[in-house]
């Protein structure tokens, strides 16, 4: 290799500040297209969301949704990475994941399109060579550029900027590329360089030799679109024939793969199994079409010109091509390469259930993380709230069983509060738009409570354990009143539950009037228990666990109230908390469900 090096450096065409140019060039690219795809990541990213969590229900739909969100993001590596980290996550299944590989695979083809437009005209009549040449990007980049410099320099919103930096990374992606192009450009009339793809199509294994540098050089750089934009420079240079490019095409599709790889380092098996299945499919791919090609070249080498044309107009058709074609083949197979990754990375039954898993990966798309803290936070509130139901009937019938759950359930939202409420922190100190700095700070807020709900619920349950160790009884009357306390709080929690899942401000107002029905009965059932210690129908210990439940009922309905508030104040842009519940109660609406509730859950009358 050194001699090769030697050999293009003596023969002058190829010297010390071209290599420093084909250096920064690619530097220049890469930095370009990370810093536009991130970019599209966030202005784009609850679409992304959306699409990723919606549209993946059947293979048509996980296809087109992969193929969608990478043509945005121009980087299936990238996708992938998203897909391992919801995986991890559990927000999507492995066969969702899979369907949604496969159309990243064709997505990422954009860039080597967006990329050809600038040899446009170049071969043709200088009449519409001139015409064309208006086509190419890099006559309107500049403008671009100044548009995106200022956008980004004077712009307030976080998705005015991102606006700006699109448009700045597309710009130094396209110089990064013509920089690079240039840079090489000379390297045609080397005959060292040129020789040394004459010599690589003259071995018998160079197909397969064509594969591993495509792989090698992707792994290395990790993007296939900048492995397919050096190769399009290089095609400038004439030595990149035809026969010479489909092969390098199909490992650059093997290499991308690293970057999967290296994301599901450190995760679950169902995430491994993601990264397994990208590589698998590109193998397979790549293994199924080198053999036809193999073939194929055999026979018509020595007869068909077009394998010593110059690549340069085929590449993107050939990445194209290649992608299009391994999809057609193993789409339809896709639950075969599920059922592989299963058997190559199996299930241990001893291991321990996995604790809450939120990919720091995602962090780099916030759409993305907020939609994973958002359905782990829904899976804590129903276990908190199924913890307080429970305890709650663990007032008319205790089982061991279930004091068991709900003391489980407490301990692992005790667990998902730190975990969650570490990865939001994280989360707030990136570089997040102001949808997702909300939501952020909404949920850090709204966990706390959902895991004070589950506290409150050992709470009550070791009430009712008090009661039961010292025989202790409450009378008919306190059993029927707490009944109707009970079905207060357990409609409460339902609504609160729906209202932090669906967002639902709707609901989240029928909240505080509730809140106030329950205050009320609290204490309306103080006064009647006093009551009946006075009369002697009732002993001071037992009161004493009445008084304890009701207020941790009490406690219950106030997080309810702050998170109808949070939901309200969010939606409102009021960071003050309980301002918007506050103006609520002298609202029509605020006493017309004040007393719909109270007639609900009246009291009988003492006799």
């Amino acid at each position: 290799m050194l001699d090769f090096f030697s050999t293009v450096w003596d023969k002058g065409n190829f010297g010390f500040f071209d290599l420093m140019l084909l250096i920064g060039g690619l530097a220049l690219f890469m930095y370009g297209m990370n810093l536009m795809g991130q970019a599209l990541e966030r202005s784009a990213g609850n679409k992304l969301q959306y699409m990723l969590g919606k549209f993946t229900t059947n293979k048509a739909a996980g296809f087109a949704t992969g193929l969608g969100v990478t043509a945005v993001i121009q980087s299936s590596s990238a996708t992938t990475v998203m897909v391992v980290g919801f995986v991890n996550s559990g927000v999507m299944t492995l066969r969702q994941a899979i369907n949604v590989i496969m159309g990243a695979n064709i997505g990422t083809t954009i860039t080597s399109w967006l990329l050809q437009l600038n040899f446009l005209g170049e071969g043709t009549t200088d009449q519409l060579a001139q015409v064309l040449a208006f086509l190419k990007p890099m006559v309107w980049t500049p403008i671009l550029g100044l548009i995106g410099i200022i956008i980004h320099m004077f712009a307030k919103s976080s998705l005015k900027k991102d606006i700006g930096s699109i448009l700045l990374g597309f710009t130094t992606l396209m110089f990064g590329m013509d920089i690079m192009s240039g840079s090489v450009s000379e390297l045609r009339y080397n005959e060292a360089f040129t020789g040394l793809f004459t010599s690589f199509i003259g071995n018998p294994m160079f197909p397969i030799i064509g594969v591993l540098v495509g792989a090698v050089v992707t792994g290395i750089i990790q993007s296939s679109s900048a492995s397919v934009g050096i190769l399009q420079a290089l095609s400038k240079t004439g030595a990149i024939t035809n026969a010479i490019a489909i092969p390098i095409i199909m490992g650059q599709n093997i290499g991308t793969c690293v970057t999967a790889l290296l994301s599901s380092v450190g995760t679950n098996k169902n995430a491994r199994r993601t990264s397994f299945v990208h590589l698998m499919f590109n193998v397979i791919s790549t293994v199924i079409i080198l053999i036809v090609y193999w073939i194929v070249w055999g026979i018509t080498r020595d007869t068909l010109p077009f394998w010593a044309e110059n690549a340069q107009s085929m590449i993107p058709i050939f990445h194209t091509l290649f992608n299009v074609i391994g999809t057609i083949i193993l789409l339809p197979c896709s639950s075969l390469l599920e059922k592989l990754a299963y058997a190559v990375i199996k299930d241990d039954k001893s291991e321990k259930e996995e604790i809450l898993v939120l990919d720091e990966r995602l962090l780099q798309t916030p759409a993305m993380a907020i939609s994973v803290c958002h359905n782990a936070i829904k899976t804590m509130a129903n276990d908190a709230v199924g913890a307080l139901k429970d305890s709650l009937d663990s007032l008319g019938e205790y089982s061991q069983e279930k004091a068991e759950r709900i003391r489980k359930i407490e301990d692992k939202t005790d667990k998902y509060e730190d975990i969650i409420g570490t990865y939001l922190v994280k989360l707030s100190s990136r570089e997040i738009g102001d949808s997702a700095s909300d939501e952020a700070a909404k949920y850090l807020r709204l966990i706390g409570d959902f895991e004070r709900i589950s506290d409150h619920a050992v709470n009550v349950l070791e009430s009712v354990e008090e009661l039961r160790d010292k025989g202790l009884e409450f009378t008919a009357d306190a059993k029927a009143e707490i009944k109707i306390l009970s079905n207060s709080v357990r409609e409460i929690l339902d609504i609160s539950l729906k209202t932090f899942v669906e967002n639902d401000l709707e609901l989240a107002h029928r909240i505080e009037p509730l809140e106030q029905v329950i205050d009320n009965l609290k204490e309306q059932l103080r006064t009647r228990h006093i009551g009946r210690l006075q009369a002697g129908n009732c002993t001071i210990e037992a009161g004493f666990v009445w008084s304890d439940i009701l207020t941790n009922l009490e406690r219950t309905s106030d997080h309810c109230s702050n998170i109808a508030a949070c939901v309200i104040d969010t939606a409102n842009d009021n960071l003050n908390l309980h301002e918007s519940t506050r103006e609520l109660k002298g609202d029509v609406s605020f006493n017309e469900l004040y007393s719909e509730y109270s007639e609900k859950y009246a009291l009988p009358a003492n006799v």
